[in-house]
């Protein structure tokens, strides 16, 4: 009797693990159904409808697209969000992982007071720094233009992802530090020869989080970009509401769903790697 006690005292937490899962599932994915349904529904019908799927299926969002905003292509948005969000994953991959070599394989002085200052600005809020950036790139003459996006991932600002490869780096053994040495290699050619290898799956991870902040940012473009022929897909999804207020939800649904596949298949393409950056020392066996 007690082992058919326990095997549905078992059964039955099971059973609720499995309903709460499901549960849990069902509020992340409605979102997700909301969104994919509502972008086959008329425009008049997605704000007041309580429908989660459409009635009736239209694909008149869709092909709008293909009109543009404001006689401007939508491949213009898809065109500069490419450059931004690959030019910070470049920068973000030289500048992050250079600095780590510097803070885990260097001895210099101050190494661990700048190694703390760094992991303090974390703590700094995005808005703390945003009007003194403005003024700094505004004296430089860089404002509508992509500079003030791109700048500061190739001067290593980004102190988590810095922070993620000095624990990445640090895990790998010193012994071949010494013999790159004895085989007459410096730090540039350790770093390049020997780190850069052995780190790949904190680098894609670096460069997957790095894609998607970039890919997404509003922010940076709506301050530092003016005009239109520049934005990025996230500020190209705000031409959908005119000056008085009237929005097109149709064509900005279907945008957005659009826009969510280069970084699907940039996550999806890299992401075996993930738990490896975030979890492993980066040597197997």
């Amino acid at each position: 009797m007690t082992a058919v006690t326990n095997f549905r005292t078992r059964g039955a937490r099971s059973l609720a693990w499995h309903v709460g899962a499901l549960a849990v599932l069902a509020v992340v994915l409605y979102p997700v159904v909301w969104v994919i349904g509502a972008s086959f529904k008329p425009g008049e019908d997605i704000i007041g409808s309580l429908d989660l799927l459409p009635t009736e299926v239209v694909t008149e969002n869709y092909t709008r697209l293909t009109e543009g905003i404001a006689d401007i292509p939508i491949s213009t948005f898809f065109v500069n969000s490419v450059l931004v969000a690959g030019g910070s994953v470049l920068g973000v991959l030289f500048s992050c992982s250079l600095a780590a070599y510097a803070f885990s394989r260097i001895r210099f002085a101050g190494r661990n007071l700048m190694f703390t200052l760094m992991i303090g600005t974390l703590l700094l809020p995005y808005h703390v720094l945003l009007i003194p950036q403005y003024v700094l790139f505004q004296k430089l003459g860089l404002i509508d233009s992509y500079a003030p996006l791109l700048l500061g991932k190739y001067l290593a600002v980004e102190a988590f992802f810095v922070f993620l490869m000095v624990q990445f780096m640090r895990n790998l053994p010193k012994e071949l530090d010494e013999a790159a040495r004895l085989d007459g290699c410096g730090h540039l050619r350790i770093y390049w020869s020997i780190m850069l290898p052995l780190c790949r799956p904190a680098l894609i991870t670096s460069a997957i989080f790095t894609f998607i902040n970039a890919w997404n940012d509003f922010m940076g473009p709506l301050i530092y970009l003016n005009t239109p022929d520049k934005y990025t897909v996230a500020l190209g999804l705000k031409m959908f509401v005119d000056q008085e207020g009237v929005a097109d939800y149709g064509g900005m649904i279907s945008m957005s769903l659009v826009a969510l596949l280069p970084v699907l298949a940039f996550f999806l393409a890299f992401q075996r790697y993930l738990i490896d950056g975030m979890a492993t020392s980066g040597l197997k066996g």
